[in-house]
């Protein structure tokens, strides 16, 4: 790691979030934290030695580097560009991380706000749940401009194992589109797997092992094993995030043309678990759902 020491201002402490956090305040950055529900950063703060503030123009004029981690779209917008924002309080020269996934028009939209004010920014939604958020061993798919990637590279590194620079402003939340889609159907795929074995009278673990050793294996199939074997679906993805991962994965699709049908499927999958009570348990309880339409 570089040896300058970056202050960071950390928006959002929720199941990745405050790992994330946790992870660059151990590694020594002065770190500012804001967290809609303030107990929450008033807790983190007396775990390390982060300061917390409830106001984000505080925070923003406290830091050099500010990462936001946030549930979607409109809280990223407000957070960012609404009143009292972080583009309104933050110095010339900031640099502003949204970590968030969130649509490609909006990070674009965004970055162009920030220009604006002298303020850069760049889109670097994760990978690899609140597991890979713990171990610092996250997947960063990055978009906007070089150098700044080069500037948060470090900080990247402190949170993740896979940093990659995909492209221009909009391009990290592309690419975050295109895991959730692989995610929400590998996960729909073991879980009729799973069933059809239940249902023939084959333990789901001999299942998993045989799967696991040929060319179905999959990370999905190996981090959710434990949550596909024990059905505690105690959420590290939740159902309704992933729900709106995939609406924004389709209406992206939607402008650029391309057909996701079998998305299109995951996506009404999910509605169906939301509609049963289950928006917040992990999104690996759509197995549930696939037992339910099996006869339980």
């Amino acid at each position: 790691m570089a040896n300058e020491i970056t202050s960071i201002g950390f928006v959002g402490l929720g199941i990745m979030g405050y790992p994330m956090a946790k992870n660059l305040a151990e590694a020594g950055h002065p770190l500012t934290v804001h967290n809609r529900t303030h107990e929450k950063a008033a807790r983190f703060a007396d775990e390390t030695d982060a300061a917390a503030t409830e106001s984000l123009a505080e925070l923003a004029s406290a830091s050099d580097v500010i990462i936001t981690m946030l549930p979607g779209p409109p809280e990223v917008e407000e957070t960012i560009s609404g009143d009292g924002g972080l583009i309104s309080g933050a110095k010339d020269g900031t640099l502003i991380v949204d970590m968030s996934t969130s649509s490609p028009p909006l990070a674009k939209k965004l970055a162009e706000r920030a220009a604006g004010s002298g303020v850069s920014m760049l889109d670097a939604p994760v990978s690899g749940g609140d597991v890979g958020a713990i171990e610092s061993t996250l997947s960063i798919m990055v978009g906007g401009e070089s150098s700044d990637f080069e500037r948060a590279r470090p900080i990247f590194e402190v949170m993740g194992k896979t940093v990659t620079h995909v492209g221009e402003s909009g391009a990290g939340q592309i690419v975050k589109a295109a895991n959730q889609i692989v995610v929400a159907l590998v996960i729909e795929a073991v879980s009729e797997a799973l069933v059809l074995g239940e249902k023939g009278g084959v333990e789901p673990e001999k299942i998993l092992d045989v799967l696991g050793g040929g060319l179905a294996a999959n990370k999905v199939m190996e981090v959710k094993r434990e949550k596909f074997l024990t059905g505690d679906f105690e959420a590290g993805g939740k159902v309704k995030f992933h729900h709106k991962d995939l609406g924004i994965a389709l209406e992206t699709a939607r402008q650029f043309g391309v057909a996701l049908p079998a998305t299109a499927l995951a996506d009404q999958l999910f509605a169906s678990l939301i509609a049963k009570g289950r928006e917040d348990l992990d999104h690996s309880a759509l197995i549930t759902l696939v037992r339910d339409m099996s006869g339980g």
